[in-house]
């Protein structure tokens, strides 16, 4: 994100002006930005109609601090992902933010609004209404994410193990649930390991022959297990997380595009929760759409292994005399940069 700060302006922002360079203010390069937006908005556009017409995406918000007056509010910074790269799809990735500030239900459902698909999310009470059954033009299917819920476990069986060792007790029963619980799922992801990248029917297959049956296996344990636990003992409330909501996390024996986690939206979140530590807040809440703005473009370019920075610099630059029925050609994944022109023999003479 360090990068991509309008306070890193000054080295580009010079110019040759009565003989020496000249040096920006801080207004006039903001204003440069402002003016500068039209450009990339035309092609942002482009982008998100090519993400929004995915069948499936990923979905995740985070916390974005935003300058008031005397104080800091907390925005929410949401994105959703376009990635068919896991069952061999063709098409780019894309990765699409928005800024609002709170994080109130009603945001996904305008940002999702006209879209209905597969939605890879955690069990934010917020997407409920995106799940109904009323919703139009036809509600949005849930795929749970299992890193969510294995997390759950793994720390359980870590913090029982940490005590084991300082204090030098037997093992407690919660412990070993924990593990086992798992034990069980590391066997579903070792399988999605050897089926990534290959066709969704390919997916569908294997998931039927080999994870279907380790998925009953673990649900009649789970249910088994939960029965004999207080409801009070943590590792029942992680049981609870997944029984609930039980045909969101089988989701992927169904659909062989689905993935088993959500990792692709909490990796392009990631910027954000490192350049939270370089820029500290969001100016005001314009600041905040602007930023997830900017992140539409930076992250889709790096999911398509284009580096940002020289893409905007061309864009930019050659976007004005662009025909606009080919603004395709501009996306990242279309991008080709000019060459740069090979000066002539009668020049270097």
């Amino acid at each position: 994100m360090d990068s991509h700060k309008v306070s890193d302006l000054p080295e580009r922002l010079t110019v040759v002006e009565l003989g020496r360079r000249r040096r920006w203010s801080e207004e006039e390069k903001l204003r440069i930005v402002l003016e500068s937006l039209e450009a990339p908005r035309l092609v942002s556009a482009v982008a998100r109609r090519h993400g929004m017409a995915a069948g499936r995406l990923h979905g995740d918000d985070t916390t974005v601090p935003v300058l008031a007056k005397g104080k800091t509010s907390t925005g929410r910074v949401w994105v959703y992902v376009r990635d068919d790269r896991p069952f061999g799809g063709a098409d780019p990735p894309a990765a699409l933010f928005h800024f609002s500030p709170d994080r109130r239900g009603e945001h996904p459902q305008v940002h999702l609004a006209g879209w209905a698909g597969v939605l890879q999310a955690d069990a934010y009470g917020g997407y409920g209404k995106l799940y109904g059954g009323e919703r139009k033009p036809a509600p949005i299917i849930e795929a749970a994410c299992w890193a969510h819920a294995r997390r759950k476990f793994f720390e359980l069986a870590d913090i029982e193990g940490a005590a084991r060792q300082r204090a030098h007790k037997k093992v407690a029963m919660i412990a070993p649930l924990a593990l086992e619980a798992v034990r069980r799922m590391d066997e579903l992801f070792a399988i999605e390991r050897e089926v990534s990248g290959r066709s969704a029917a390919e997916r569908l297959a294997v998931r039927s022959l080999r994870s279907a049956p380790i998925m009953t296996a673990l649900e009649d344990w789970m249910r088994a297990e939960r029965a004999r636990l207080p409801g009070a003992a943590p590792v029942a409330k992680a049981m609870n997380y997944m029984l609930d909501r039980w045909p969101s996390f089988a989701r992927f024996l169904d659909d062989g595009r689905v993935c088993m986690t959500n990792n692709a939206a909490e990796r392009a979140l990631r910027g954000l929760a490192l350049g939270r530590k370089a820029w500290l807040f969001a100016g005001s809440n314009r600041g905040g759409q602007r930023a997830a703005f900017f992140n539409s473009l930076i992250v889709t370019a790096k999911l398509n292994d284009v580096d940002p920075q020289a893409w905007l610099a061309d864009v930019l630059g050659r976007i004005a005399s662009h025909p606009a029925q080919r603004l395709g050609e501009l996306l990242p994944w279309n991008w080709q940069p000019i060459p740069a022109e090979t000066p002539s023999l009668d020049a270097a003479a």
